[in-house]
């Protein structure tokens, strides 16, 4: 027969200790390794997440110092010339060409050649030097240019005809001011 244990005394600590195995007992003490050195590392990560913090916030400090501080710049003397001609060259830049060239564009049949185009931005006009075959094509071409909505005045400024070339075209300049965008 199998011997079965019986035991009458009241459940207490001692009653625990002694029953517990020794499998048991190892089990309790590798968890509580683990628990201690889960302790102890999660509280050195602390540790260095809080100096990491402190690092930061003095950079962040001696970075904002090194920005507030104000910048002093000496002033630059432009002579009246100098300032003239950089205004000059800046209205240059800030033409319409766009819409020069489409004005121009779109009044230009194939029977003219044209030859130059200067614009003079300070007087807002543009001088454009063509040729063409006959008068007629000259003057059709300036009433063309005059139903531009871009040019408020057109004006043809001179022509004459080009003895030296056999085909003897009319060489011609016209003046034409554009309107403000």
């Amino acid at each position: 027969m199998k011997a079965m244990p019986i035991d009458f005394s009241p459940p207490s600590l001692a009653r625990i200790l002694y029953r517990t195995r020794r499998r048991d007992w190892v089990l309790l003490s590798v968890a509580l390794l683990l628990a201690l050195a889960a302790a102890w590392l999660g509280w050195r990560l602390w540790e260095q997440q809080q100096l990491d913090a402190a690092q930061q916030h003095a950079a962040l400090e001696r970075a904002s110092v090194r920005v507030t501080a104000p910048v002093v710049v000496a002033p630059v003397a432009i002579s009246e010339p100098r300032a003239a001609a950089v205004n000059a060259a800046v209205m240059q830049l800030n033409l319409p060409w766009r819409a020069l060239h489409d004005a121009i564009g779109a009044a230009t049949p194939a029977t003219i050649a044209m030859l130059a185009l200067e614009p003079d931005a300070r007087r807002r006009s543009i001088k454009i030097t063509a040729e063409a075959k006959s008068s007629d094509t000259m003057i059709a071409y300036v009433e063309a240019l005059k139903e531009q909505e871009t040019f408020s005045a057109v004006t043809l400024t001179r022509h004459e005809i080009n003895e030296q070339d056999p085909n003897r075209p009319i060489r011609f300049q016209i003046e034409a001011e554009w309107s403000a965008p």
